[in-house]
């Protein structure tokens, strides 16, 4: 799509999250005749406000006029269900249903890196971005990383980069995205919920590919069961990488990681740890070669870049003792990835909310835990697994009362991680939170 598309056209924009709001503003710049329908109450909303002195129209999800054949198209929230009433209503309309990075990039015309995938997107997406400003190019980031793209896209020229981290739910609504460089990281079976099959999801994931053409590229995970099909159905270049294979652009030989045959660095001076974390280096690696990245600046990035906050981060070291928050860790899987990217003896912080979980899968990845330290609804799990895999365990309220005894238990060479294996609900209003009182009270009771 482009600009002139949404010219006078009948737009309806449903839902009024941050999306929404972004969509809205710029539907309205770009000429369009807005409808904004939610269930929600706009009151003390300054850019409620300001659409609405402009002549932007707003009504309850409710009214029977929200939808007719008039409209041109439906901006969804990527988050609101296709089986929603006032969805399907579209789609039997043969209304186009799009999400709000549809309208930002009508209006960019500059070179589009994307990424996608089921895990590491913002790890992968956050490399890229530090490879590319180490180097000295303009790069903007949005998307599923936390910025609308509408909120962005405005200024950018030709000669500016727009990195997108893209989840399934907004990629569905992209029946027209192609960039030049696009990044598949992995696919497993996620959000079935919303998509109903594996088949869907991974459709959804191919539309970030399904329109390039032989001058672009697609970078794919070698060791993915899906990169066949993709490479079969894809008209991209492809370029792969993988962590196992060797002969490929960026690979790892003899604990090191290569660059087109060069020797780029040991794999031991990259900060982020784990395997996973060493996939997502090699993915984001490859897209900044590709992208023009010169070695020196991405060398540079992996030894300083200690990851995305409250995910595997590595906050300091002090008194020889390594510190990483993993507070994002909500579920056992995360967890177990954390425990294993570890050789040190490591101290565990878990807990959160109990949602019926079977914590006793995480016995096997305790081998090199040293103690364990358990808070929230899920204490007595954690305790019970603790005691079942033979490790000392210590009971505490919460995050913040867990830090002073770790940092008590800890000696020269240990790790010391919050990896919770739980939600943070029954004690916090997000992960976030509760990452951020535990970096804070390390730092108070640390002196730092």
């Amino acid at each position: 799509m482009k600009i002139q598309d949404f010219n006078n056209k009948k737009v309806l924009v449903f839902g009024w999250a941050r999306s929404g709001k972004a969509a809205a503003q710029r539907l309205f710049e770009l000429g369009a005749q807005v409808t904004v329908v939610n269930g929600g109450e706009y009151e003390n909303d300054a850019i409620y406000q300001q659409l609405l002195e402009n002549h932007v129209k707003f009504i309850s999800q409710d009214s029977d006029d929200s939808l007719d054949a008039t409209f041109d198209y439906m901006v969804k929230n990527p988050g609101i269900s296709y089986d929603t009433p006032l969805v399907k209503r579209a789609k039997a309309l043969n209304i186009p249903i799009l999400t709000e990075v549809e309208v930002a990039l009508s209006s960019f015309d500059g070179r589009l890196i994307a990424v996608t995938g089921s895990n590491g997107k913002t790890t992968t997406t956050s490399l890229i971005r530090e490879m590319l400003k180490a180097d000295g190019q303009n790069v903007t980031t949005a998307g599923n990383i936390g910025t609308p793209v509408c909120e962005v896209v405005r200024p950018l020229t030709k000669k500016d980069t727009l990195l997108l981290e893209l989840s399934s739910f907004q990629l569905m609504g992209l029946p027209d995205i192609k960039p030049d460089i696009a990044l598949i990281t992995n696919i497993f079976a996620n959000h079935l919920d919303y998509h109903g099959t594996r088949e869907n999801y991974v459709a959804a994931k191919f539309q970030l590919t399904k329109n390039q053409t032989l001058d672009q590229i697609l970078v794919l995970n070698s060791d993915g069961p899906d990169t066949p099909d993709f490479k079969n159905k894809s008209h991209a270049k492809v370029v792969e990488f993988s962590r196992t294979k060797i002969g490929l652009t960026v690979e790892i030989n003899d604990g090191n990681l290569f660059i087109s045959n060069q020797n780029l660095m040991p794999l031991t001076q990259i900060k982020l740890v784990g395997p996973h974390n060493l996939e997502n280096v090699m993915a984001a690696t490859t897209v900044a070669k590709l992208a023009g990245v010169g070695n020196t600046a991405i060398r540079k990035v992996l030894e300083e870049f200690g990851g995305v906050p409250h995910r595997l981060q590595y906050i300091f070291t002090a008194n020889h003792v390594k510190f990483y928050n993993d507070s994002k860790a909500t579920d056992i899987e995360a967890t177990q990835t954390a425990l294993n990217s570890f050789h040190e003896p490591t101290i565990w912080l878990a807990g959160g909310l109990d949602r019926g979980d079977d914590l006793m899968r995480l016995i096997p990845n305790l081998e090199n835990v040293k103690a364990v330290i358990a808070f929230g609804e899920t204490q007595q799990k954690i305790v019970a697994v603790a005691r079942t895999a033979h490790k000392p365990v210590i009971t505490v309220d919460d995050v913040e009362q867990a830090v002073p005894v770790a940092i008590k238990l800890a000696e020269s060479g240990n790790v010391v991680l919050l990896s919770p294996a739980a939600a943070s609900w029954d004690q916090y209003q997000s992960f976030e939170e509760r990452g951020d009182k535990f970096v804070a009270k390390l730092k108070k009771v640390l002196g730092l």
